[in-house]
């Protein structure tokens, strides 16, 4: 049987989840891979509502509600399935332009094997909550070792992500101690 590793896929961990800020002086996310094997990362941008979800659950938060990551898992359980594994595997246009990287969460479950679509940081979200092995494809650990390179913005921006600590997520104040446009009193 031929395995993921066997066809070039490097396996991964989640490393950290951080928050940089732009050459614009705007806020952006990312979250760090990092082989379980070796030197190599992975940065990839995701959005801020990813990111605080991805954040929440590496370092042990609980939230008052289930996000949209463990209302997907529980599904999964009460239908009878896992996730066997996620890949970051391949290379797309982005909107807007540029490349952005695709991901496949291969679930099985009673009707058998399924691979699923999804963008890289619901799928990290996903395996966050219900473990599995992660994967990156040699294709997109070029690419983003190629974007690390130069003076560029992005290079910049993930060169920051690299060198960041762990975001930190933590609960507001309840909402009587709030002003009417929800910011502390």
């Amino acid at each position: 049987m031929t395995t993921v590793s066997d066809t070039g896929f490097v396996e991964m961990r989640v490393g950290k989840v951080v928050g940089v800020a732009t050459a614009e002086g705007d806020g952006c996310c990312c979250v760090v891979l990092d082989a379980v094997l070796g030197d190599r990362h992975l940065p990839i941008q995701i959005g801020k509502t990813e990111a605080f979800n991805l954040a929440a659950t590496v370092t042990g938060e609980d939230l008052p509600r289930p996000m949209s990551p463990q209302f997907a898992a529980a599904l999964l359980g009460v239908l009878g399935g896992r996730v066997r594994q996620v890949r970051i595997d391949r290379l797309i246009p982005a909107f807007g332009g540029g490349i952005a990287y695709a991901a496949t969460v291969e679930v099985e479950g009673a009707s058998g094997v399924a691979l699923v679509d999804s963008r890289p940081s619901d799928a990290l979200n996903l395996v966050a909550v219900v473990p599995a092995p992660i994967f990156a494809a040699q294709e997109v650990l070029a690419d983003a070792e190629a974007r690390l390179e130069g003076d560029s913005a992005d290079a910049i921006l993930l060169r920051r992500a690299l060198e960041s600590e762990q975001m930190t997520v933590r609960r507001g104040p309840p909402e009587e101690f709030r002003d009417g446009q929800g910011r502390e009193r």
